[in-house]
């Protein structure tokens, strides 16, 4: 671990420390993995991980991070959120992540009331800043704290202590919840939600564990990493066969293959095609 990164650890212990008390929002990825774990490590039985279960959080997931916090020793606790209940959340415009964060730092409110602790605290890291990333107005407006952001860690710094820290999923792929498959202005509805899930169980037997099943209605469209592709060429008939008892009519490989935020490629078109519409009305006005 390099001198830039020792210092970084050095700041995210002394802040954690001087917080004195903290709920870490944990959903089992690696960012609040680490966070847990440092937090854990500094303050002991002053901390508590919370991870908020709905129908949008995968079962595997909800295992994971009870099994993670077990093997760090911290203490660890399951919520029930009602993102699914909310209509503004269902409808799954650009906005679905705020209702989904406004309700999990709603519920964990709650149980800061139980516990007595001083903060909430939320595993966005510096990278987050310039993605689109509705949740953080629900972390401002609920005042959550973001220690590894406020102490400068990238996503390559996590990953390089959770390494030296010897986290057992180190070098996990980056999640999200289930509600991100689907594209933005498509309702929806927990059997949706369930559908996707269980496609995305399936292709992980296969051994695939970078990859995204997007749902557009009766469509699958499955995003892998390249190297991933031969893979579900030489599984296709067995992929098929599932997904369609699953209720898809059809089922597609995207050639691009994965990529983080895939669902909002399209609102960066619509940006586009506004600004070149502005553009254009600005040049007509200046004939």
């Amino acid at each position: 671990m390099d001198g830039a990164l020792d210092k970084k650890y050095q700041r995210l212990q002394d802040d954690l420390r001087a917080m004195g008390s903290v709920l870490v929002a944990f959903s089992a990825g690696v960012d609040s993995t680490l966070l847990l774990k440092v937090a854990s490590d500094v303050l002991g039985d002053r901390v508590l991980g919370v991870t908020g279960v709905s129908d949008s959080l995968p079962e595997e997931e909800k295992n994971e991070a009870g099994d993670l916090a077990r093997w760090m020793g911290a203490r660890h606790r399951y919520i029930d959120t009602e993102e699914i209940h909310n209509a503004q959340y269902m409808e799954n415009n650009p906005r679905r992540c705020y209702h989904c964060r406004n309700e999990l730092y709603t519920q964990m409110k709650q149980v800061v009331q139980q516990e007595g602790a001083a903060f909430i605290c939320e595993g966005s890291i510096v990278d987050d800043v310039d993605d689109f990333r509705p949740g953080m107005m629900a972390i401002r407006e609920h005042e959550v704290r973001s220690p590894l952001k406020d102490a400068g860690f990238t996503k390559a710094d996590v990953r390089t202590l959770s390494e030296h820290l010897s986290l057992p999923n180190a070098d996990k792929p980056s999640l999200a919840c289930l509600s991100s498959r689907f594209p933005y202005g498509d309702h929806i509805t927990v059997e949706a939600l369930n559908q996707v899930g269980q496609a995305e169980a399936f292709i992980r037997t296969l051994g695939i564990k970078v990859f995204r099943v997007r749902h557009h209605k009766n469509l699958a469209r499955i995003e892998v990493d390249p190297h991933d592709l031969p893979t579900i060429i030489d599984h296709h008939d067995d992929i098929v066969s599932h997904l369609k008892t699953l209720g898809y009519t059809y089922i597609t490989l995207d050639l691009e293959g994965y990529r983080t935020g895939a669902m909002n490629e399209v609102l960066k078109k619509r940006e586009s095609a506004t600004a070149g519409a502005l553009l254009s009305i600005q040049q007509m006005d200046s004939n």
